[in-house]
């Protein structure tokens, strides 16, 4: 019996060694797992994390709503940052300020993105700004609705040139820049896998093909370790859907939560897809929605 109980004594001894080994191990591994991150300043209850410095990044669509919380967002993890607007100057004045706060470089450029050769120049312009560029973020997207039978060519073409077209000329001005570690990211919508509603038809249609172009671009750039991914928001309060709006009890109850997102909610995923973090998620397809699609 002593001979078993020592036996027993040594075994216990030997496991707790090794369960002290491996979370030596660990500890070690996260803490060189990302080696620019930098923890700095508060950012609500927590450290905020700094992963992204050095990296430049340009967001389309982004003087205000969802696209304003993302630019911010990256330049509050460390990014400097281009954005693109289009009509609103104050509120683009507006987001230059916020960046520039954070102590990042930031340019506004103003761009149509239904015209090829202004998304591709503001390409150019990032890449001269900043010297090179990370991290693209396709943001920018417009809103019609309407019987497809009623609906104006102008109105078929604004939504597939904005909504689809200006993603994949992006990312085509923007590949022969991107290094290993780059991100493509592209803001889409839940209702391309959902339409629970009559006249979405055509705009649906548009946010659907990000999904074919999220997983072939994922296919194309895997090789030279560049990630590709979609975000799909739900109920989001924006300018273009408020939650005090007329859709909004509508698109309330079919969340399984109950409410509408806020910007930040698609920053968050953003700037978690944008991180290293992230470095083995591509080709896929993040749902913010608050169980819309459920």
């Amino acid at each position: 019996m002593q001979h078993d109980n020592e036996s027993v004594f040594n075994r216990r001894r030997m496991l707790v060694g090794a369960t002290a080994g491996l979370a030596a191990m660990a500890a070690s591994s996260m803490a060189h797992a990302a080696p620019d991150a930098v923890a700095s300043g508060q950012h609500g209850a927590g450290l905020r994390v700094q992963d992204l410095i050095g990296k430049r990044a340009l967001v389309t669509g982004a003087s205000r709503g969802i696209g304003a919380g993302i630019a911010v967002a990256l330049a509050d993890r460390g990014a400097d940052v281009t954005f693109t607007y289009l009509q609103s100057s104050d509120k683009a004045a507006g987001v230059v300020r916020e960046i520039q706060a954070r102590g990042r470089k930031v340019l506004a450029i103003r761009a149509d993105s239904a015209d090829p050769v202004a998304v591709r120049r503001s390409i150019d312009d990032t890449v001269a700004f900043l010297g090179g560029i990370d991290i693209l973020v396709n943001n920018v997207g417009i809103a019609r609705s309407g019987p497809l039978a009623q609906m104006s060519f102008a109105d078929i073409d604004a939504l597939l040139n904005v909504n689809a077209r200006a993603a994949a000329l992006a990312a085509q001005a923007a590949i022969p820049h991107l290094r290993a570690g780059g991100r493509i990211i592209t803001v889409g919508s839940c209702l391309a896998e959902r339409v629970p509603y009559p006249n979405l038809t055509v705009y649906s249609m548009s946010k659907s093909a990000l999904l074919a172009f999220t997983r072939g671009l994922a296919r194309e750039l895997g090789p030279q370790a560049i990630t590709v991914n979609l975000v799909q928001p739900g109920p989001i309060d924006t300018d273009q859907n408020p939650a005090d709006g007329e859709w909004a009890e509508p698109n309330r109850r079919l969340t399984a939560l109950g409410r509408y997102g806020n910007p930040a909610d698609i920053a968050a995923a953003v700037t978690f897809l944008a991180s290293p973090t992230a470095q083995f998620i591509t080709g896929s397809a993040m749902t913010v929605d608050a169980g819309f699609n459920a």
